[in-house]
């Protein structure tokens, strides 16, 4: 018998439940991951992810979420040359990020209707704020949740050309606005929170297409690479 050391066979494979990442290493229309739970309806949220990537131009869509009607209900992006991008209900922000250098980057994300109030944060740091993204919309219930790719119907129509290259771990969601001092404990490794809507759980996250899940490096290992 042949020992393949890498090869993920369930979960045996990770020391617990959330020491995992998703590789998407192919810029191609069906590399993805999906993760399993949906979203309800949310009028505030924060979310969370570590995310590694070289690609050029632009790294493509981390994560999107589409709900029958809106296919860019909650949409990250960086497409061709243009910034990084937040889309909500198809309104767009654009955030001073910049993750592209093949890098590990703890990047947070925090939303309320409220004004269409935004928050994005690099690495701790709050690098940029605004207002007037979809304001007093309601984040819809019941949509699909796509690792890697832009959606243009729920749950397919991927493009390619906006496809996510590299690796992430960490993807969580909470229903509320975190606090500056909780994103920044999160990104130093001082704390562990997992979303309350959505957590990074290895059950939670199916991969498709050539997608696959590894053991990920520490929380502490990622910091050194910043």
């Amino acid at each position: 018998r042949f020992f393949f050391p890498n090869v993920i066979l369930g979960n045996s494979a990770f020391k617990s439940p959330d020491e995992f990442k998703v590789s998407l290493p192919l810029r191609t229309n069906y590399l993805y991951g999906k993760i399993k739970k949906t979203l309800p309806e949310l009028y505030a949220f924060t979310v969370c992810l570590w995310l590694r990537s070289s690609a050029s131009p632009g790294i493509g869509t981390p994560f999107s979420y589409a709900v029958p009607g809106q296919a860019n209900e909650i949409v990250l992006i960086e497409w061709g040359n243009n910034p990084i991008e937040l889309l909500i209900n198809d309104k767009v922000a654009q955030l001073p990020l910049f993750i592209s250098d093949g890098k590990w980057h703890h990047i947070c994300i925090t939303w309320t209707t409220r004004d269409g109030m935004w928050e994005a944060f690099q690495d701790g740091e709050k690098l940029g704020t605004g207002e007037n993204l979809a304001p007093w919309h309601p984040i819809k219930p019941g949509g699909v949740l796509i690792l890697g790719q832009e959606q243009d119907t729920v749950g397919g129509r991927f493009d390619a050309t906006q496809a996510f290259v590299g690796e992430m771990s960490q993807f969580n969601i909470w229903d509320r606005v975190l606090k500056a001092e909780d994103i920044m404990n999160i990104a130093n490794c001082s704390t562990n929170m997992p979303g309350n809507i959505i957590p990074w759980v290895d059950n939670n996250v199916d991969v498709f297409g050539g997608a696959t899940k590894w053991p990920v490096e520490t929380c502490e290992e990622r910091l050194l690479d910043l």
